[in-house]
């Protein structure tokens, strides 16, 4: 019954429109998608049967990992041609991020564990960072925006999927209640919302990168969770 639960994910939750560009990006990833809601990280938090000390590693990394993103928005942010997209970002650098460190320390703490600036990165999340970084420097505009679109919009279907059962377990109920929150994804609708106007002056080649770099943060994110399965 959990698996079919799994596979039959929704679609519902993400920008409507005929033709829209960010349409065709997440329908580009639908298989991938239906992989990560099936990975026994996401599943255990779901049943509360993953182990602390994943969720321990996840957390230590993810927080490592807010510490890249946030730097990836700021740059992404100077680079906006419009006043209200980068005053977006810089929320989302600063305010957003808080937010979740806050929710990370809390936990951690609650395990008797602080966040450590100073831990070493794990590869994946190296490469995952590298990846968004190098993208908000040195790419179009949209195309940067298309890199970072599915840390947003990933986390905000799998939290509003995994809400539908809820967990048993409160430290991972309280992080699937953080990214099924409507706050969030008012955010992440902006976010969606801002690539589908850059998009619209974007060059063919542009259009392509959009649709590389998107593809490859969205395996990355399956590869964080993977990642942190393996971690013991």
């Amino acid at each position: 019954m959990l698996r079919r639960w799994f596979l039959a994910f929704p679609l519902a939750g993400r920008a409507r429109g005929a033709g829209k560009f960010s349409d065709e990006l997440w329908v580009s990833i639908a298989a991938l998608y239906a992989k990560t809601l099936r990975h026994p990280f996401l599943r255990g938090l779901q049943d509360g049967s993953l182990a602390r000390a994943r969720f321990q590693h996840y957390l230590v990394q993810d927080a490592l990992y807010l510490g890249a993103f946030s730097k990836a928005l700021q740059d992404l942010a100077a680079r906006a041609p419009r006043s209200e997209w980068r005053d977006q970002f810089t929320r989302d650098a600063t305010e957003a991020i808080a937010v979740e460190k806050q929710m990370h320390s809390e936990i951690l703490a609650s395990y008797g564990v602080q966040p450590d600036s100073a831990a070493r990165m794990s590869n994946v999340n190296r490469a995952y960072t590298v990846h968004l970084l190098n993208a908000c420097a040195r790419e179009p505009f949209s195309a940067a925006v298309a890199a970072m679109l599915p840390c947003y919009w990933i986390y905000w279907e799998v939290g509003k999927q995994l809400k539908q059962r809820g967990s048993s377990d409160k430290d991972y109920q309280r992080w699937i209640d953080q990214y099924a929150g409507e706050e969030y994804g008012i955010t992440v609708r902006r976010v969606i919302a801002i690539l589908d106007e850059a998009v619209g002056q974007a060059t063919p080649r542009e259009r392509s990168r959009c649709r590389k770099l998107f593809r490859q943060s969205a395996e990355f994110e399956y590869d964080f969770w993977d990642s942190a399965w393996r971690s013991s």
